[in-house]
């Protein structure tokens, strides 16, 4: 407090009542730093600026609120009188009429609220543990045979459920395991009802649900039983709980989430106009390609009937085409024989003309002075050869670095075997190779010496 007291007399200065709220106010706001309040609404009002105002009470005692419009806008929850809520708020205190008061930051339904943290944490948990998991759910059958219902015998959602499969295909069996979908003891007939399904056997898929409500009313599928229930149950489940906007554990953790039950009936039962008409067009289908088939066998039929002849015509025709082509045989034969003859002799004759004995001596005699016109130009293109060879050999030696070293030069190169031809290619202390007539030196520079030309 600034209240200060002199040395000189036993009097107390005073404060003006705005410095008293003010100083009220700021040990108010650093005291109370963000909290969270419960109690019930009374005083409500909600004028043009957007702002709200209200008293949060208990039992025994009251407080004033203050809910900004930046704040309340965001606000899904419309709060009314008698409502019993959670505000997040911070101490303060209003310094015009020393009312201390909540600036609230945010608001919820009480009950809703604890609910809504053990649904987030429950939901969190069954998802690390892998119950959400894609991989694990089970398809539905195209065409079931028969549908399990749990729920309650007398809610709305059976009777919606029952009407749409009745409409749809009146045919299709269904089995109803009754049980209480609200209340205390909704928990554990649900795990019974789908343990008891399970038992039997006797369903293709089950549609587990319930109409709309609270989230009071629904919390029966956001118990952890009931959702392990749904996923350990052998037979497909389709979770139908609430309207489109309701969300539970159980449209995770089933095979399959409908948004209602009527849905869901929907989602598993064939419209029998749909399979009427398909099975129509199916029939003509069938009919159509049946009369095509039998048409191209009669026109099949018709034309191996044309073709068809008496074996004995057949058979005289193929012994007349036997002898038809023994007798083009024959002649072929004849008349391939005769030629060979007169080429034989045609032959004979040109070899009789040949005398094959002097041919022979007058090629070995040809070969024979081919053979030495080739010896002496082969003499004669070698002796050029060489006199060619030694002229090069002279002309490259005397271009070559190695004459050059036999007059007493030497050539420098480096580690690397590249020739040293400037001073500033090396640096002092590099390792060089030096190659003589006969050897080779290997050297450091101690000292460049830089000529120019």
């Amino acid at each position: 407090m600034s209240a200060m007291y002199s040395d000189n007399q036993n009097t107390t200065r005073a404060i003006s009542v705005t410095e008293l709220n003010k100083q009220a106010r700021s040990l108010l706001e650093r005291s109370f730093l963000m909290i969270s309040v419960e109690g019930e609404l009374s005083n409500f009002v909600r004028p043009s600026s957007g702002h709200w105002y209200f008293t949060l009470k208990d039992s025994k005692a009251q407080v004033r609120c203050a809910m900004f419009k930046n704040r309340s806008h965001f606000l899904k929850y419309q709060p009314k009188n008698g409502d019993r809520v959670i505000v997040r708020a911070k101490v303060s205190l209003y310094e015009g009429r020393g009312d201390y008061q909540l600036i609230c930051d945010y608001m919820e339904e009480s009950g809703s609220g604890k609910l809504q943290q053990a649904y987030e944490e429950l939901k969190a948990r069954l998802h690390h543990e892998g119950l959400f998991d894609s991989q694990r759910k089970q398809p539905l059958p195209d065409h079931p045979s028969h549908i399990g219902i749990i729920t309650s015998p007398t809610g709305a959602a059976v009777h919606d459920a029952l009407t749409v499969l009745e409409r749809r295909f009146p045919g299709l069996p269904v089995t109803l395991y009754p049980t209480a979908v609200q209340g205390e003891d909704a928990t554990a007939q649900i795990v019974r009802a789908i343990a008891l399904a399970n038992r039997h056997n006797a369903c293709d898929v089950l549609i587990v649900g319930r109409g709309g409500g609270s989230l009071e009313d629904l919390w029966a599928f956001n118990e952890e039983p009931v959702a392990r229930a749904v996923f350990n149950s052998q037979i497909p489940v389709i979770s139908a709980v609430g309207h489109e906007v309701d969300v539970v554990i159980t449209d995770f953790v089933a095979d399959v989430r409908a948004p209602t039950p009527s849905a869901a009936a929907e989602m598993v039962s064939p419209d029998q106009r749909n399979l009427q008409l398909r099975l129509n067009q199916s029939r003509q289908r069938l009919s159509l390609q049946l009369q095509r088939q039998l048409r191209t066998k009669q026109e099949r039929l018709h034309a191996l009937r044309a073709r068809l002849r008496h074996p004995g015509d057949q058979l005289r025709q193929q012994s007349q085409r036997l002898d038809d082509l023994e007798q083009r045989m024959q002649r072929a034969i004849q008349q391939r024989l005769h030629q060979r003859r007169n080429r034989l002799d045609q032959l004979q004759q040109r070899l009789n003309n040949q005398q094959p004995n002097q041919q022979i001596s007058r090629y070995r005699q040809q070969v024979q002075q081919s053979y030495q016109h080739l010896q002496q130009l082969l003499q004669t293109r070698l002796l050029q050869a060489r006199m060619e060879l030694k002229g090069q050999a002279g002309r490259l030696h005397a271009v070559s670095p190695l004459a050059t070293l036999d007059r007493g030069y030497a050539i420098v190169h480096d580690t690397q075997g590249k020739v040293i031809h400037d001073s500033q290619q090396v640096q002092v202390g590099d390792r060089i190779e030096t190659r003589l007539q006969q050897g080779r030196l290997q050297c450091t520079v101690d000292d460049i010496i830089t000529e120019n030309n």
